[in-house]
């Protein structure tokens, strides 16, 4: 386990360095986000073809990473390119300032990244170093069905949002229909339901501790770089929003206060 980590890691590291060579050319930080899901399938494809046997679960873990992974990227590509930096990057560009970002960044955004795909990810490698024979049973199928709760979430989340921002109408309003009237935040509960169905996987594989990844994936979205950083944005540039944070959810999909 600990050689095929350590062998992903490398990898992930190399990719990351290059992206990060990239982002100082073009002076746009924002590819990060592009390649965050990519980074998943290629570690957990490197884990199915360096872990020997391939089995059901194995192939099964392969295709819904694959989906999910590839999906993000492919969104966040058609939202970013030719946008611009990121708000957040181009605030840290501030803060830091021009001449020491370029280099700064690279620690604090495309290493700590390339961190977090590993830790994140460790669910995907307790699946695939397991000694388990890979035959499906209950928590597999419990975390299939998890999967394409969180993926319609997400993926559905971001097809409304897209399709409300694309109309000049809405502009100042907030999105309170389909998945946005039962959470704030159906694209980031979906993402978080999604890994804890890798967990799921990990635990039907008998790798148990490695669900940390699961959990480090929730902490993420609801405490730093999810629900609260875009909480705060939205409270202060939409005046309508705290109606809606009145009778909505914020994280957990449930039925609409009156």
């Amino acid at each position: 386990m600990t050689t095929i980590l350590l062998q992903a890691s490398l990898i992930i590291l190399a990719l990351v360095t290059l992206l990060w060579i990239w982002s100082v050319f073009i002076k746009n930080v924002s590819i990060v986000d592009i390649f965050w899901g990519f980074g998943f399938v290629i570690v957990n494809t490197f884990y199915v073809f360096m872990s020997g046997e391939i089995n059901d679960r194995k192939l099964l873990t392969l295709a819904l990473v694959g989906i999910w992974g590839l999906r993000l990227s492919i969104y966040l590509a058609y939202r970013n390119i030719g946008k611009g930096e990121d708000f957040r990057y181009q605030e840290f560009r501030k803060k830091y300032g021009p001449k020491r970002y370029w280099w700064f960044s690279y620690f604090q955004t495309f290493l700590l990244q390339g961190a977090l795909i590993m830790i994140v990810s460790l669910p995907l490698l307790g699946i695939n170093t397991s000694d388990s024979t890979g035959t499906l049973y209950v928590f597999d199928y419990l975390g299939l069905l998890v999967w394409l709760i969180g993926f319609t979430f997400e993926a559905g989340g971001d097809y409304q949002l897209a399709r409300f921002k694309r109309n000049t109408k809405n502009n100042g309003k907030v999105l309170n229909t389909g998945f946005w009237k039962y959470t704030r935040h159906p694209n980031y509960f979906g993402d978080s339901a999604v890994w804890w169905s890798f967990g799921l996987f990990s635990i039907a594989a008998g790798s148990y501790w490695q669900i940390v990844g699961s959990i480090i994936m929730t902490l993420l979205i609801i405490k730093i770089s999810g629900v609260s950083l875009l909480e705060k944005s939205l409270n202060e540039t939409k005046p309508k929003y705290k109606d809606y944070v009145q009778k909505t959810n914020s994280f957990f999909p449930w039925l609409p206060k009156n």
